[in-house]
């Protein structure tokens, strides 16, 4: 263990790719779209991530770039929010710049021509830890000024469970939180447990209907329990009421029969030709034999050592 390896290979589905390991986590970003993190796991056991072996796209009502259609693809993505068509939907199909830095990868995406703006997604594994760093940036390529926020979404693979904290903070007679729901979301979904301090959402192959929740985030944290592996994403809380997308929502969480997508949104910002917008998020991993229960103390117990809960 110790310096991060970089290497290239080619998958059998998405082509070429690059990968980063330091002996104790692993992951894999494609070379042929994206950017794209397609796979982020302990060394030697199952992606975390979920990915579109079929090559699935979203279907002919999303074919509005002259014939090239968004594909599913899966993985971990950078998009514009809030999420209007066709916006949002600019495939991400084009070759990727990859340059290599110290301890990982600057990802730079071809810059989408009718939007008139690039992602790029800069890459930093820890040299000894099971820990990524991933700033996202948005850049305004064209010649007037553009409206979004930025918005990162992780598509985790089926099976597991998600962990949302709420805020804990005492107002008194003011509120502490609000929930933002899309008009496909049934609050008695049984996929879905409304705890005292935390949400969690099952991903049920056997459930096709979506359902989606969004909130204010003031905890910095979100978590993923599947395949003997707990995921942990962290970012930086809203420590004021910004002009987040949703309602304000500064996290949000999908899910369907296939996967369970993990959010993260910052503030709408109008950016000026040549600036750029940013995100940045903080991965980790660990062993984690199985899910907790939906009780408040059971989670806590699973995540001891991983979150400081005295501290959010």
């Amino acid at each position: 263990m110790g310096k991060v390896e970089i290497t290239r290979d080619v998958c059998p589905v998405f082509g070429k790719r690059v990968k980063l390991t330091n002996g104790v986590v692993e992951l894999a970003a494609s070379l042929e779209f994206g950017p794209r993190v397609l796979s982020f796991s302990l060394c030697g056991k199952e992606n975390m991530l979920y990915n579109d072996k079929d090559k699935k796209t979203l279907g002919d009502k999303f074919d509005i770039y002259g014939g090239d259609q968004i594909r599913l693809c899966g993985g971990h993505r950078i998009w514009i929010s809030p999420e209007v068509m066709p916006r949002c939907y600019h495939p991400d199909n084009k070759p990727v710049e990859c340059v290599e830095i110290e301890d990982g990868l600057e990802l730079r995406g071809a810059v989408e021509e009718k939007n008139n703006i690039q992602k790029i997604m800069v890459v930093k594994m820890d040299e000894n830890s099971p820990r990524v760093s991933l700033r996202h940036i948005i850049r305004n390529t064209g010649l007037w000024d553009v409206e979004f926020a930025p918005w990162c979404i992780t598509m985790m693979a089926p099976g597991g469970k998600t962990v949302i904290p709420m805020s804990t903070e005492k107002t008194g007679a003011l509120p502490n939180r609000y929930l933002t729901l899309w008009d496909y979301s049934d609050m008695s979904d049984p996929r879905v447990n409304w705890g005292k301090e935390f949400i969690t959402i099952k991903q049920d192959e056997s459930m096709a209907n979506p359902f989606k929740v969004g909130l204010s985030n003031d905890k910095g944290w979100a978590a993923y329990f599947n395949r003997g592996q707990v995921f942990l994403k962290f970012f930086e809380p809203d420590s004021v009421l910004g002009n987040y997308p949703d309602n304000g929502c500064t996290y949000e969480s999908y899910t369907n029969d296939f996967m369970l997508e993990m959010e993260t949104l910052g503030e709408i910002m109008l950016v000026s030709p040549d600036e750029e917008a940013e995100i940045t998020e903080e991965w980790e991993i660990y062993e984690a034999p199985e899910a907790p229960s939906d009780d408040g103390e059971a989670i806590k117990a699973a995540l001891k050592n991983k979150i400081d809960f005295n501290q959010t």
